[in-house]
């Protein structure tokens, strides 16, 4: 085999090539930045890694962060700005965590390397593609950079939303107390957007980090424009007042006199549109190329789940390379059939989230999460099974039948 080029350095590329590794294939990894590019730019992302992600992280060895330091337990649900305001815990069945991307990618590409794997710094374009095919196996674009998503064509049922649903603002901060026990909160503000708090792991040590999801025309647009640079004490002050008056489950617990952005470069505003693209496509000299990562799927952040479908559809797109390595249009539709049920309803769950006033179906569950442990908790444990979350809510029907099986009534 002459091994596989995997376009990108992220959660995808990097899980998928050291699983690759471990079973003796050829890998080259190819990205835009050097490790220390991408332990010293800005921040990356918010993510946490659920259980799920953190048994395939045991299973690669790259498991580099004790759980027992490093863990978060689950979440509290804050709900407000609603006909009536929810509160209620979730309890995970195994820890959780989320560690800097900036300390977490390039330890796992040392990782990468240490194994075997080839790594090359330099730019791809789309147009670099084909030559690529034919140096490699199979080529797998793991990143949406430099247009190379758009290799792959949309996937309209999928992708409802042709504008950002949120605008967004995170920041990692000092001066926010955790939760006891330490817990995500996630709090809703009815027609402004949510606010999720994250105990996380940075060069800074354990810090916060505060991802404010701003509904587009909702008061709280502005974080996303807020400028740090022009003024950071009015920044942070911005950012304390938004908590106070919208967040208060989060602002009981945040020391004013030593709340303050961690850096410059601990803050990252914007805002994606949330798209499904096809899992391959065919290139001009006949052979394929296969989506992975953001190339593939990007979801808006509000339930945490873009890293954790990136490693998972990696394991799944690896162990079908290991079983079947025939790069011909069959082992792409093997691809696709595999991993399509959790990243689809990934994306449909996620899209549910922020499409809206939540409908009325949504509702129900909320206010039986409140006064039902058992759900609240199976909700919480399926952050690590978005398959499973979807099974619940994708219709009304469905989540009738889930809570009649629960014991908990519902309109007749």
């Amino acid at each position: 085999m002459a091994g596989i080029g995997i376009v990108g350095a992220g959660t995808a590329g990097l899980h998928l090539g050291l699983l690759l590794r471990q079973h003796d294939i050829p890998v080259t990894i190819y990205s835009d930045r050097t490790a220390e590019q991408l332990g010293s730019g800005r921040m990356l992302n918010s993510v946490a890694h659920h259980h799920a992600t953190v048994e395939r992280e045991q299973a690669l060895g790259v498991d580099h962060w004790d759980i027992e330091e490093y863990r978060y337990f689950g979440h509290n649900h804050y709900i407000t700005g609603g006909p009536q305001p929810l509160v209620f815990p979730g309890v995970f069945t195994a820890p959780s965590r989320a560690i800097d991307y900036r300390i977490y990618l390039p330890r796992l590409l040392e990782d990468f390397v240490a194994r075997g794997g080839e790594f090359e710094v330099r730019p791809v374009q789309a147009a670099d593609v084909v030559k690529l095919s034919e140096r490699h196996d199979l080529v797998v674009i793991a990143s949406g950079r430099s247009g190379l998503n758009a290799m792959f064509s949309r996937r309209a049922d999928k992708s409802p939303f042709d504008t950002p649903q949120r605008r967004l603002c995170v920041g990692l901060y000092e001066g926010v107390a955790p939760s006891e026990p330490k817990r995500v909160t996630l709090n809703v503000a009815a027609g402004n957007g949510e606010l999720l708090e994250i105990p996380m792991y940075s060069s800074a040590g354990h810090v916060t980090a505060l991802l404010f999801e701003n509904v587009p025309g909702g008061e709280l647009e502005m974080l996303a424009d807020l400028s740090y640079e022009e003024d950071p004490a009015g920044f942070e002050k911005t950012i304390l007042e938004s908590a106070r008056q919208f967040y208060p489950a989060t602002f009981e617990r945040i020391d004013t006199a030593k709340f303050r952005l961690t850096s410059p470069l601990d803050l990252l505003q914007g805002a994606i549109v949330p798209t499904v693209r096809e899992d391959y496509t065919k290139l001009p000299n006949g052979r394929y190329a296969v989506a992975l990562g953001d190339a593939h799927v990007v979801v808006d952040p509000v339930v945490g789940q873009g890293g954790n479908c990136a490693s998972y559809s990696a394991w799944e797109l690896g162990h079908v390379i290991i079983e079947d390595p025939n790069f011909d249009e069959r082992f792409c539709q093997k691809v696709a059939d595999r991993r399509r049920d959790r990243v689809h309803a990934t994306a449909d769950w996620t899209n549910l989230m922020v499409g809206g006033p939540p409908p009325e179906h949504l509702l129900r569950m909320f206010v039986a999460m409140a006064t039902n442990q058992e759900i609240a908790d199976e909700f919480t444990e399926n952050f690590s099974y978005p398959d499973r979350q979807w099974d619940i809510l994708a219709t009304p029907e469905r989540v009738n039948n889930y809570l009649a099986r629960k014991g908990v009534g519902v309109p007749g």
